[in-house]
């Protein structure tokens, strides 16, 4: 964080920069615009250095169970939050890097239905990672055209491994995810950004 401090610089105040009878002192309208001038390159240099991919989104997940808390929005526009295991992972369709998981939480599928802009933040620590874009939904409720039953399941796998996850028995892992009629959210990122 950069904090940007009013004033003329170097120690007590008082420079010659400041005193308006100094020949090499600057107008009020040239203070103002090398201060926004300094600004500008403070903030373009910080935005630079944060620089927040998808892959810090991964790191920052594995170091803590890839836990995440998911914000939509409730049709009073208050926000509605909860926890889950997320992962970033290919697309199936276009391969682009996006963050996924899965639900089957009636409350936040309807709220994604009818208004699909969410955050999803991981933390490990006092570092974060929010990743903010609108949900792709794609369940037995919310069938894609361009996949099929097996790319389905497949994909409920891959959200899963994606997050961390293991499983011993892949066949009992599709039931309880057919029985559930779980659903897979993909975010492809519109902001990405953290600490």
């Amino acid at each position: 964080m950069v904090a940007i401090v009013a004033g003329g610089g170097g120690g007590g105040g008082g420079g010659e920069l400041d005193d308006p009878h100094h020949p090499r002192a600057a107008s009020p309208a040239q203070s103002r615009a090398q201060h926004l001038v300094d600004l500008a390159a403070v903030i373009a240099k910080e935005d630079h250095l944060s620089m927040t991919t998808l892959h810090d989104v991964a790191q920052l997940g594995r170091q803590d169970h890839f836990l995440a808390v998911v914000s939509t929005l409730r049709p009073d526009t208050t926000i509605q939050s909860s926890v889950v295991n997320a992962g970033v992972l290919a697309h199936p369709l276009g391969g682009a890097e996006v963050v996924g998981f899965v639900t089957y939480g009636r409350t936040k599928l309807a709220n994604l239905r009818a208004r699909p802009q969410l955050s999803v933040t991981f933390r490990a620590g006092w570092s974060w990672v929010t990743a903010e874009g609108r949900a792709e939904l794609i369940g037995p409720d919310d069938p894609h055209p361009d996949i099929s039953a097996e790319e389905f399941r497949q994909l409920l796998r891959d959200v899963f491994r994606a997050a961390g996850g293991t499983h011993d028995d892949w066949d009992a892992y599709d039931r309880a995810m057919a029985e559930q009629r779980r659903t897979v959210v993909l975010v492809s990122p519109t902001r990405l950004y953290g600490s």
